[in-house]
């Protein structure tokens, strides 16, 4: 009984949980009791573990949060639909687990397996098995925290030499019940085999002020000649925890294209690394972070450049303001048979405000010498010439400023080629943004 005092109020119910799970292979359930013990051994990290140093998590250990019953159904579609998308297949999880009333599944292709994880691990358990857990790492202290709790979450997998004509849409809402702080483990699991290609946008969102816990895991596969276009979408409520880790693995010839945007959540941590382990791969991560107030958003990125003749291509912008807390850590590691690898890196940070605050430190960690690298990083004000040039022709300050910061995002924001994400940000900005209205009529 002791050992069980003395454990993290996150795993306290984890018996309780255990029980009520349906059965499951063998191998799943082993990736459960590695990811306890894990975290029963390790704990939560701690700012004095360098990795987690300009990032404290105690209020996280420091919340007694509740898992939310099997009730998909509490929210309504009107509370929902502003979160979709146009003309997208949807996936729809409430606080982790997947809705059939909400979801929209008619046109999914017949040899496409597009849905809930827990029902994968019933009708088609050898999918799963053959790529869940295998890339993601236990040592990370959220991993083996969703790990040791893996029930449902979204599974995609696309067959060979199969392109998937819609968007896939997974949509994870949070909420929290009767003012209690709830927790959910979505564990996501996106495999396109050789010659396939789809595109899928993960999105997480939460309403008003609600406090909640999101740690969500998500793998990706991109097998031989595999397309897949990306995109994340953080709209947390401003009373969430959001702390996630996406692991992506590259094969072949892979083209893999990735959108991070966020702009929701008080604490936000996004651990992204991409696994580049054959010739030809070329892989873009992008992303764009919004932050105000008190919020605290992190990005630690990872490529590893593990064979030759690989591209890799990182931009990464921030936009701060009030009293915002921003980190990132990027890092290119470029392995010793990696030659011909060629590697961007690139931080940049608008504060706008004296009290924004961010902390950036691109790396590269090069063992070939036959290779194209590049990292940097800039932080800075808006322009005082710039505005004053954009004042002399009419436009008053506050929009003139507005139009500065909206072009400081718009170089990522072309990038997004999926055009109903891109238009669903664009309105977001003309919404936040001083004067939006006069942005929006200038561009």
């Amino acid at each position: 009984m002791q050992a069980i005092a003395e454990r993290s109020p996150l795993l306290s119910k984890y018996e309780t949980f255990e029980r009520g799970l349906p059965s499951h292979p063998e191998s799943i359930k082993h990736l459960r009791r590695q990811g306890k013990d894990s975290f029963e051994a390790n704990g939560l990290p701690t700012t004095r573990q360098e990795e987690w140093r300009k990032t404290n998590v105690a209020a996280i250990g420091r919340t007694s949060f509740e898992r939310v019953s099997q009730d998909t159904n509490s929210l309504s579609h009107e509370q929902i639909r502003s979160f979709l998308l146009p003309d997208c297949i949807d996936l729809v999880f409430i606080n982790g687990r997947f809705s059939h009333k909400h979801s929209q599944l008619e046109d999914l292709p017949k040899d496409i397996f597009a849905g809930s994880l827990a029902n994968a691990l019933v009708q088609k358990p050898e999918l799963v098995e053959a790529h869940l857990g295998q890339y993601a790492d236990l040592g990370h202290p959220f991993v083996a925290l969703n790990s040791a709790f893996i029930e449902d979450g979204a599974f995609i997998h696309v067959p060979s030499g199969v392109t998937v004509e819609k968007t896939i849409h997974v949509l994870f809402l949070a909420t929290a019940r009767d003012g209690t702080p709830t927790v959910s483990y979505p564990r996501n699991l996106f495999v396109a085999e050789e010659s396939s290609q789809v595109t899928v946008v993960e999105s997480y969102g939460g309403f008003r002020d609600d406090r909640y816990f999101t740690c969500p895991v998500t793998e990706i596969v991109g097998l031989a000649n595999s397309v897949i276009d990306h995109y994340r979408l953080g709209q947390e409520s401003l009373g969430a925890f959001h702390v996630a880790t996406q692991k992506v693995y590259l094969s072949r010839d892979a083209n893999f294209f990735t959108h991070s945007i966020n702009h929701g959540g008080a604490l936000v941590r996004n651990d992204i690394q991409a696994l580049l382990d054959a010739e030809g791969i070329h892989c873009t991560l992008n992303g764009l972070y919004l932050a105000r107030g008190s919020q605290h958003v992190d990005h630690q990125m990872r490529v590893d450049h593990a064979k030759p003749n690989c591209h890799s291509y990182e931009l990464f912008k921030g936009i701060l303001e009030d009293r915002a807390r921003a980190v990132f850590n990027g890092r290119i590691y470029v392995h010793q048979d990696a030659q011909k690898t060629d590697a961007k890196q690139s931080n940049r940070n608008l504060l706008l405000s004296k009290g924004a605050l961010v902390y950036s430190n691109p790396q590269l960690e090069i063992f070939a010498d036959d290779v194209r690298c590049t990292h940097g990083s800039t932080t800075g004000h808006l322009d005082d010439e710039a505005i004053f040039y954009l004042r002399s022709r009419g436009i008053g300050e506050e929009a003139a400023r507005s139009l500065l910061t909206y072009s400081f995002a718009g170089e990522v924001l072309d990038e997004i080629r999926l055009e109903a994400v891109r238009k669903e940000f664009e309105e977001f900005l003309f919404t936040r943004l001083p004067k939006g209205d006069i942005v929006r009529q200038a561009v």
